[in-house]
This record gives structure tokens, C-alpha cells and sequence, in this order.
């Protein structure tokens, strides 16, 4: 597929994300919650996880912001729900090095869906604060659980 048309359709899986977020909304009972924002454009995210025997179980995230911060938080619920603490953890480490430019070598074991389609961030550095907000809350969260 050549890069424009890949670009293209990667718009258009964030635009979906953006117009059709998954996961919106809060969860009541026994859950993490971490508010952030990003002062510099402002984004802010609020984020409730659900983790039972070290595994997130479920995700969800409210919040305003941009196509690229409400589409990346939409995103990041999908990736991480069912998996075990470490592997959201190693996700949210590749999903920041993705988005920085970085080389990344994704484990076969590690499917990054539609996330990848926030790839091309790195071409805008101002962006990728917003990219990375729901990420970094969802680090945040998972840090604190450990405690």
C-alpha cells in the first residue's frame, strides 16, 4: 500500500476513534481514577480502570481535547483491556516510542490494532503531549496500583 493511501486510512481510524470513541464514559465502583491534563493545548482526561489479580478488566475515559488525545484515549482502553498490568505497561513504552519517531520492534505477541494509525504523530512534535495524555494517566494509575 503506498504511504498516502496508508495515511489516508490511518486518518480515518482516527477520525472513527474521534467521532466513535470506545469506551467512554465512567466505572463506579472499585476503580482507579486519575484526572490529567495538558496544559499546553488543553486536553484533560479522566481515566477509570478496573484491575482484578493484576489484570485491567475494564477501561474507561472521559475527558475534551483534540481528535488526536480523545482518538489515542479511545484507542488505549481497547488495547488494554484483558491484559495483565506488565503488558499494558510494556504497550504504553511502545506506543510513547512509536509516537516519538523511535525504532520499535513490536513483540509478535504484542498487536497494536488501531494505534498504529497514531504513528505519523511523530512528524508533529507539538502532538505527541497529545498522543500520549491517556497513556500517561493509564501509566499513572497502574504505577499507583502497584503501591
Amino acid at each position: 500500500m503506498s504511504s498516502n493511501k496508508l495515511d489516508v486510512l490511518y486518518r480515518q481510524v482516527i477520525m472513527d476513534h474521534y467521532k466513535n470513541p470506545r469506551n467512554r464514559g465512567v466505572i463506579e465502583d472499585d476503580s482507579l481514577t486519575i484526572n490529567m491534563n495538558n496544559p499546553t493545548c488543553g486536553d484533560r482526561i479522566q481515566l477509570t480502570l478496573k484491575v482484578e489479580n493484576d489484570i485491567v478488566v475494564d477501561a474507561k475515559f472521559e475527558g475534551e481535547g483534540c481528535s488526536i488525545s480523545m482518538s489515542s484515549a479511545s484507542m488505549m482502553t481497547q488495547a488494554i483491556k484483558g491484559k495483565p498490568i506488565e503488558e499494558a505497561l510494556v504497550l504504553a513504552n511502545t506506543f510513547s516510542d512509536m509516537v516519538q519517531g523511535k525504532d520499535v520492534e513490536v513483540d509478535e505477541d504484542l498487536d497494536l490494532g488501531d494505534i498504529e494509525a497514531l504513528s505519523g504523530v511523530c512528524k508533529f512534535p507539538a502532538r505527541i503531549k497529545c498522543a500520549t495524555l491517556a497513556w500517561k494517566a493509564m501509566e499513572k494509575a497502574l504505577h499507583e496500583e502497584d503501591k
